[in-house]
């Protein structure tokens, strides 16, 4: 799938703990292209995961910008955690610096989960995405706009156990898909109690295990729809947001 658009083209990248996929997004996120993936290699180091996103993006077409949406907590583009890469080799790594050197381009990185809530939202009160894959990923936004990244997967929600460990992908594995299901509805509750959210949504390669039904309020997205959010991450200005919402409360 090919089309044709002007505007900036936006190379967006989804780094996962199994694979990396990109494709690449017109300013209004449209695909321009069919995802590629490839497989993540087991505890990749920084500079072997660069290499990696350059095999993968070799023979794509033209870009301007690249977006990349990555699991763990990303703070001005720097790494701060990455539980499920190796935290300890990232910790302290420029990972937008680095992308940029190596593909030439202008360079956003995020935490994986809000990349896919900035793809799926629909801009409209307080919204959270959350992501349920090898671990249990959190969005949160105002009309459209991110908000400060919250770790919450690493949260205890048991005595022994945080969110990751509880409706993570090893969890799903280890206690069935009835079990597992009974407790993402408790987090799901738990969730709801917290946030009071307008609107949840549930993404993920798990999302579409779940089997009880959802409140009127939560919907179901795609990672194909999550990875649009490479488009939007170059339209936000939280600095210019904040000072425009407290400006019309005043």
């Amino acid at each position: 799938m090919k089309k044709t658009s002007t505007g900036d083209k936006i190379l967006s990248i989804d780094i996962g703990g199994s694979h990396v996929k990109a494709t690449i997004l017109d300013e209004e996120g449209e695909l321009q292209m069919d995802y590629e993936k490839i497989v993540t290699p087991p505890l990749p180091k920084p500079k072997q995961l660069v290499e990696v996103i350059q095999t993968l993006i070799k023979n794509f077409p033209v870009y301007d910008k690249v977006s990349v949406g990555f699991p763990g907590y990303i703070k001005n583009g720097v790494v701060f955690t990455a539980p499920n890469l190796g935290t300890d080799a990232w910790k302290g790594f420029d990972l937008a610096k680095a992308l940029e050197t190596a593909l030439g381009k202008p360079t956003r990185v995020v935490n994986d989960a809000d990349m896919q809530g900035l793809g799926v939202v629909d801009g409209k009160g307080f919204e959270m995405v959350v992501t349920l894959g090898t671990g249990f990923g959190t969005a949160l936004l105002s009309d459209g706009y991110l908000l400060p990244h919250l770790e919450i997967a690493h949260h205890p929600i048991t005595k022994s156990k945080t969110y990751d460990q509880y409706v993570g992908e090893k969890a799903l594995e280890k206690e069935g898909e009835a079990k597992w299901n009974e407790r993402v509805k408790h987090v799901i509750g738990i969730l709801k109690t917290v946030f009071n959210y307008d609107t949840l949504y549930l993404g993920g390669g798990n999302a579409r295990k779940i089997t009880f039904k959802l409140d009127s309020n939560i919907k179901l997205t795609s990672n194909r729809d999550g990875i649009k959010g490479g488009a939007r991450l170059w339209k936000q200005d939280i600095r210019e947001h904040l000072i425009t919402s407290v400006k019309k409360k005043q």
